[in-house]
């Protein structure tokens, strides 16, 4: 390794570092400072910027954001809340559950900051310290991504291995499995390996003693709005429509032949549908759209995609054959280490769908992939693109932290000791191990 990777290496972790300390919206913007130096001070050719990626992920919120203002995203998170105070005992398993089948749903994993509060709340009623379930729906909620028919993600994925003769239904289902699976079993062993008795941590017990821990039994009230209803319909009609659609326009399915409209404008075009839907029936003021949580979450989703992943497209496109030559001789190994360098990239990049984009085509080009049983490693390592977790910086993990009043959700001293890591390693190994035993039956 010469002086100039060395520098460039630098530049790209220092970019990244400064973005996570500055935060939110910053490091996207620390990402475009990475390219400027990268290619004016250092003379890289700058890498291609995932607009596919960040246009999905735009019109996802359009229309999330659009039910949130008619009040959609309440309605479904006062069902969900229904459920949780329904079942106390079981919140180690309802709370990720309920986080995966949002994200599912949405696309997004911020659908799960409105849930955070119910999750505390019903924990703390139970003597169970919030940081399990906590922590275990933020990490469902990452690796859900991973098998949401609207994320940017796994529209890419299966865009790439239908190539090589996977069909579109076959690819959702195995990853709706192997994730949920995965996560179930997660929070199981989370339960059994994880001190849950919330009056013998010390930090709440301090915290108690100051008066600033609520009441458990808090009740989150709400009415629902005229259209919250119909918005919901509109939203998972769409979802239904896209899976049909895609489904439809499969290699080897092939219901609409010719294919007209490609599934990426074929997605973004019924989601700004169902947001001017939404909009028109129920009544809701443009306007306010701006204003909502999602939208604000999304656009800044959408920044820090274009500035890290950009960033990291950079680094890689100026390094393509070192990086394909080492992942290659790696991969042809042991396959399984396709999952570790998803794994740490995912971690830098931090996005689903931007980690996706840049490593996929490096193993595809490496190791030669032309069919079914030679991408079949893929498909079973794909749920590692969702490391979002490691670094203690993710919106919703940090959210989490804020919104447990016991403390007993925090992040240590040497920044990887927190209460995220451990569920996320280990649903992570859990979906891969799962991954590979079903593709072993193609």
């Amino acid at each position: 390794m010469d002086i100039m990777v060395i520098l460039e290496l630098i530049v790209l972790l220092g970019a990244i570092f400064v973005g996570i300390r500055l935060g939110g919206i910053a490091i996207g913007y620390a990402g475009g400072l990475g390219v400027v130096i990268l290619s004016l001070v250092l003379g890289m050719k700058p890498g291609s910027i995932p607009w596919d990626v960040i246009l999905i992920i735009a019109a996802a919120i359009a229309a999330i954001s659009a039910m949130q203002q008619a009040g959609g995203l309440d309605y479904m998170v006062r069902v969900v809340e229904k459920l949780l105070r329904a079942n106390p005992r079981f919140i180690n398993y309802l709370a990720p559950a309920c986080g995966w089948l949002l994200t599912i749903l949405a696309g997004t994993g911020n659908a799960v900051f409105s849930l955070m509060p119910v999750v505390v709340d019903v924990a703390k009623s139970q003597n169970i310290r919030p940081s399990a379930p906590l922590s275990l729906m933020v990490v469902s909620s990452q690796i859900g991504i991973t098998a949401s028919p609207v994320s940017a993600a796994v529209v890419y994925m299966s865009g790439v291995l239908e190539g090589f003769g996977w069909n579109y239904p076959t690819l959702i289902g195995i990853w709706i499995v192997t994730t949920f699976v995965a996560c179930m079993a997660t929070a199981f062993i989370v339960s059994l390996i994880t001190p849950l008795d919330l009056s013998k941590d010390p930090v709440y017990q301090e915290r108690l003693k100051a008066g600033l821990v609520k009441d458990a039994g808090e009740i989150l009230h709400g009415t629902d709005k005229p259209g919250a209803k119909l918005s919901v319909g509109i939203f998972l009609f769409t979802v239904l429509a896209v899976v049909l659609y895609a489904t439809a326009i499969s290699n080897n399915i092939k219901w609409i032949d010719p294919v007209i409209m490609p599934r990426d404008a074929a997605i973004m075009s019924f989601l700004l549908t169902a947001a001017a839907l939404i909009t028109w029936l129920c009544k809701v003021e443009p306007g306010k759209i701006l204003d909502t949580s999602v939208f604000k979450s999304g656009m800044t989703a959408c920044v820090c995609v274009f500035g890290v992943a950009w960033l990291g497209n950079t680094f890689v496109a100026g390094h393509e054959q070192a990086i394909k030559d080492i992942a290659g001789e790696w991969v042809k190994q042991t396959p399984a280490l396709l999952a570790v360098a998803f794994f740490f990239a995912s971690m830098l990049l931090y996005s689903q769908a931007a980690t996706a984009k840049a490593i996929t085509p490096v193993i595809i080009s490496a190791l030669g992939l032309a069919t079914v049983a030679d991408s079949g490693m893929l498909v079973a390592c794909f749920a590692t693109v969702s490391a979002l977790f490691v670094l203690p910086t993710y919106p919703t993990l940090l959210g989490a932290v804020q919104m447990d009043d016991t403390g007993s959700t925090r992040i240590g001293k040497f920044i990887f000791n927190h209460a995220f890591f451990l569920p996320g390693v280990l649903a992570i190994a859990i979906a891969v191990a799962l991954g590979f035993l079903v593709i072993s039956l193609f």
